[in-house]
């Protein structure tokens, strides 16, 4: 059996149906191949990071148990986000999901699309409370 990492996902939308983009991509993400979904974090509204005139956002955590390495976990995550519409045409712009692999195990990677940890963690207090909510379902 391969080896397993604990992979923290932010999941994010403000566009649409938010609550019910969420739940999808928690669905989806649960069906990864050798991934389990352990635990989600309650949900944050949050204000928008970027361009004025965006909506709220609503912000979840998920905490994964998974052997996909950390590159191919990100492309089934953009697979997810465009599957439920996400268009990548504005930095921070407003969107249908965005999925972020916040921490991935120990691993830190520093590629042009991919960063572990996320550059952002330490400026995002509502990813900090998520990350401190599911820590205790790591076993």
């Amino acid at each position: 059996m391969p080896r397993r990492e604990w992979a923290f996902v932010a999941l994010g939308s403000n566009i649409g149906d938010r609550a019910r983009h969420l739940t999808v991509a928690r669905a989806a993400l649960a069906e990864l191949p050798n991934t389990e979904l352990v635990a989600a974090s309650s949900i944050d509204e949050t204000a928008p990071i970027g361009p004025p005139g965006q909506k709220p956002y609503l912000n979840q955590m998920v905490l994964l148990r998974t052997a996909l390495p950390p590159r191919t976990l990100l492309t089934r995550c953009q697979a997810i986000e465009r599957a439920a519409g996400r268009v990548r045409d504005q930095r921070w712009g407003p969107r249908t999901l965005d999925l972020d692999i916040v921490r991935f195990g120990e691993h830190r990677v520093t590629e042009p699309e991919l960063s572990i940890p996320h550059p952002e963690l330490p400026h995002r207090a509502f990813w900090q409370r998520e990350l401190a909510e599911l820590q205790p379902h790591v076993r």
